[in-house]
């Protein structure tokens, strides 16, 4: 619990997919129906080589439909074959303290959920943006008024997972642990590109955030943005995703507030002094590192990424590109760099 409130969504930077934000439609939409359901076999593979050797790319999504099972039996073979399988790249955030220091400093931790200065949202944000927070606060969190002194950040988070509820998606990642689970029922092993970070002084860290602001705006509005315009895509995109029709996935356009509200608290003054702030850039190199690892030993390996990272024009899918390294797309004939 600690860890969590002195680095929120820093562990966010776990799943790479952090698209660049666009602005939304101005005109909102009417939320379409989640007709996805059953068995979904979800996009086909993406392939990247040199050398004869093959890393198979498995694009994940989320949200996506909370009533599907996914299974490919491409993706299992694949996975059979393979020498290895990366699962992603994660950062953690170690906080250098012992148990009982941490359950002292539990209240403080809480208190620092909050905005400084007991201040509510109706305070802190601009007149317009909280009529419109008022209005989606009702409709998906209802009668839940603790939420009105919560920081924008982790209030726009709860809004956000709890319109995603209902709207009939789901925010876990449900393709991993079955790929896990396949990996293992071959003997394949699996790893996950991990960067580490330690908080010190958590004490003296926590003092400093529970009186400091963020910059948490850009984050807050863009959640309403994606509330108000975007929930009918979101459904659109995650059940293009299931049955794996690239086509409409590349033709949507793609809101995320996730880069703001990373930025939020990694570019804080708090954040930088933890050096939280080079963390989004570190899970990219270890993600790369370790995709070069597994073409350069394996003649055959397996990777999950993030959709949004292998679609979008400086992606790891691009980087690797950039590194020598030939890209297919299963709807497209063989690239080289």
């Amino acid at each position: 619990m600690l860890s969590m409130l002195l680095c929120m969504f820093v562990l966010a930077a776990a799943s790479p997919a952090v698209a660049p934000m666009a602005t939304p439609a101005p005109t909102p939409h009417v939320l379409a129906p989640v007709v996805v359901s059953g068995v979904q076999p979800g996009p086909k593979l993406w392939k990247v080589s040199r050398g004869g050797h093959v890393l198979w790319v498995l694009g994940t999504l989320t949200p996506a439909p909370k009533r599907i099972e996914w299974t490919s039996r491409e993706a299992e073979r694949a996975i059979a074959s393979s020498g290895v399988v990366i699962l992603g790249a994660r950062a953690t955030v170690k906080v250098d303290i012992g148990f009982f220091r941490g359950a002292l400093l539990l209240p403080r931790a809480l208190k620092a959920r909050n905005n400084p200065d007991g201040k509510t949202l109706r305070d802190v944000l601009p007149a317009r943006t909280y009529a419109r927070w008022a209005v989606l606060r009702d409709r998906y969190l209802g009668a839940n008024r603790d939420i009105e002194k919560r920081r924008p950040i982790l209030a726009a988070q709860e809004l956000y997972s709890a319109a995603i509820r209902q709207a009939g998606l789901d925010e876990d990642n449900q393709v991993r642990p079955k790929v896990e689970k396949i990996a293992r029922r071959h003997d394949v092993p699996v790893v996950i590109a991990e960067v580490k970070a330690t908080v010190t002084e958590p004490k003296k860290t926590l003092q400093a955030f529970e009186g400091q602001s963020l910059d948490d705006g850009a984050c807050f509005e863009l959640t309403l943005d994606r509330l108000e315009a975007d929930l009918a895509q979101m459904a659109a995109r995650a059940n293009a995703w299931s049955i794996g029709d690239l086509a409409t996935m590349r033709a949507l356009p793609y809101t995320d507030q996730g880069q703001a509200c990373l930025a939020a608290v990694l570019d804080s003054a708090v954040g930088r002094s933890q050096g939280l702030d080079a963390l989004p850039a570190q899970v990219r190199d270890a993600w790369l590192a370790a995709a070069q690892q597994a073409l350069a030993t394996h003649d055959t390996s397996f990777a999950l990424l993030p959709m949004a990272e292998i679609l979008k024009p400086d992606g790891y899918l691009a980087a690797l590109a950039a590194r020598g390294y030939a890209i297919e797309a299963p709807d497209e004939a063989a690239s080289t760099p």
